[in-house]
């Protein structure tokens, strides 16, 4: 008898593109990466930044009148006309689902005042959000008189991780299919985003694509708890690679209980010895099976003589290693004082009048 030892092929993380990054939404850990910071242009994904920028504006049912800045638009469009109105959140599914670039220009227009203010605009937030190698010159991604919008695989990573946390953007950017009638058209978009079609725990994403930049794919996705993104510049297989990297994570990655929600208990904490101590939020952080181990808890506690009920009186520190990965406020419940019996405060209201 002769056995052949073949060895089992072993899958691994790995893309076609130039750039890529796949992270972890709500912890921001990167679960693979090539090229996480290298600065190209990013093509119409930077139309993730002119949607939460319209969608944190509170003007979402406001109605816009399209105006002449949508003559100097070119490339992908959704067709509008000077002197339609459309409402912006119309505007914004047209931004998302068909990349209109003549949309980017109404609603930068319309949102910031002028798309020269909207565009400082996408740059102060880009400060705020922590993308540190972003700079946009325009509110569409096109690389006009190469002038592009110039970002990495981590920083768009970032964008998305804070854009999908609201719930108007996750709404628009999940959708397939948007229809509007506005006084001038009628109009159905389809949505560009293949994932949504091809992979059944996608939940939105933006594709994009110029001569300068090739194809470029933001996507995002959810499976038991762990949410992802997965970001690809220049990539000519990006629908394919997209999927097997959620594969990929999803069958390598759990997303870790470590703490809930509520009391916690701390072995060596006598000061407070008769209150309740309890954090406001579950931490959770993506693992592999074998990284448990090095999941610790270290608590920081004030020791307060004076303190209200939930007030904040230390904090909960979670490593990865030797990485502070999470921090979480400590807050105290006062112990409730026991009622006394009716009957004894009845004798002893008796007993004052004597």
């Amino acid at each position: 008898m002769v056995i052949l030892l073949l060895p089992f092929p072993v899958k691994a993380f790995s893309s076609s593109a130039t750039s890529t990054v796949l992270m972890d939404m709500d912890s921001h850990r990167v679960l693979y990466s090539n090229n996480r910071n290298q600065v190209r242009s990013v093509a119409s994904i930077s139309k993730i930044m002119t949607a939460i920028l319209a969608v944190e504006s509170g003007k979402l049912e406001e109605e816009v009148e399209i105006g002449e800045e949508i003559l100097k638009a070119y490339g992908s469009a959704i067709y509008i006309k000077v002197g339609e109105h459309m409402k912006l959140k119309d505007l914004v599914y047209g931004l998302m689902l068909r990349s209109g670039n003549d949309a980017a220009l109404a609603i930068a227009n319309y949102v910031g005042g002028s798309v020269e203010r909207f565009v400082l605009m996408m740059n102060e937030k880009a400060k705020e959000i922590g993308m540190s190698n972003t700079t946009f010159h325009n509110p569409s991604g096109l690389d006009e008189t190469d002038k592009g919008n110039l970002s990495t695989a981590y920083d768009m990573a970032l964008l998305t991780s804070y854009a999908m946390k609201n719930a108007e953007y996750k709404e628009i950017v999940k959708t397939k299919k948007h229809s509007v009638k506005t006084d001038c058209n009628y109009y159905i978009w389809h949505n560009k985003n293949k994932m949504l079609s091809i992979y059944p725990y996608s939940t939105g994403g933006k594709t994009g694509y110029t001569e300068i930049a090739k194809r470029t794919l933001v996507s995002t996705a959810s499976k038991n708890g762990l949410n992802l993104v997965a970001v690809t510049l220049n990539d000519g297989n990006d629908w394919n690679d997209h999927k097997n990297l959620m594969e990929e994570a999803y069958e390598t990655y759990t997303n870790y209980p470590i703490l809930k929600k509520g009391e916690i208990i701390i072995d060596e904490e006598t000061h407070y010895l008769n209150e309740t101590l309890y954090i406001k939020n579950d931490v959770t952080y993506p693992i592999k099976e074998t990284e448990k181990n090095m999941i610790s808890i270290k608590y920081e506690l004030e020791k307060k003589k004076d303190y209200n009920n939930h007030d904040s009186i230390g904090k909960v520190m979670i490593y990865f290693g030797d990485e502070l990965i999470k921090e979480e406020p400590v807050y105290i419940q006062k112990a409730k004082e026991k009622k006394e019996p009716f009957l004894k405060k009845l004798k002893k209201w008796f007993d004052s009048l004597w």
